[in-house]
């Protein structure tokens, strides 16, 4: 068993999708009409699947993200993603480093939830594992 994808509604569509092609995102397909609103899935470069959908239907606007704390997305190199992101006009917080080795930044999205990018000291598995809370 193994998580697919997380479904984020979203307010405005276009911005969202903006906002998450400027943080690497890329579409990979929509499914219109659903009784949950339009689908658009996303992509991160490096993985194989999906791992966001952006779910919008403009009779229910995001009026809570509380129920969603945080999203991480993994990134080889903080600093050029930070500088990535502003020349797509998204403003990420000045790295710090909460562990040894480990770099993060958070920036928030349109409609106002949190994204954590991550990068991973060197030989750090590509996720989180048991080790990391020995």
């Amino acid at each position: 068993m193994r998580m697919l994808h997380l479904g984020l509604r979203v307010t405005d569509l276009e911005r969202s999708h903006a906002f998450y092609a400027a943080l690497g995102y890329a579409k990979v397909g929509s499914v219109p009409e659903t009784g949950f609103g339009s689908l658009t899935m996303l992509q991160l470069p490096d993985d194989p699947f999906v791992s966001l959908e952006l779910v919008h239907d403009p009779a229910r606007p995001v009026e809570d993200t509380g129920a969603v704390n945080h999203l991480v997305v993994q990134v080889d190199d903080l600093e050029a993603a930070i500088a990535d992101l502003a020349a797509n006009g998204v403003t990420a917080e000045p790295p710090a480093e909460p562990g040894p080795g480990l770099r993060t930044s958070w920036l928030t999205d349109p409609d106002g939830y949190r994204i954590e990018l991550v990068q991973w000291p060197p030989g750090h598995p590509p996720g989180m594992t048991k080790a990391d809370f020995v």
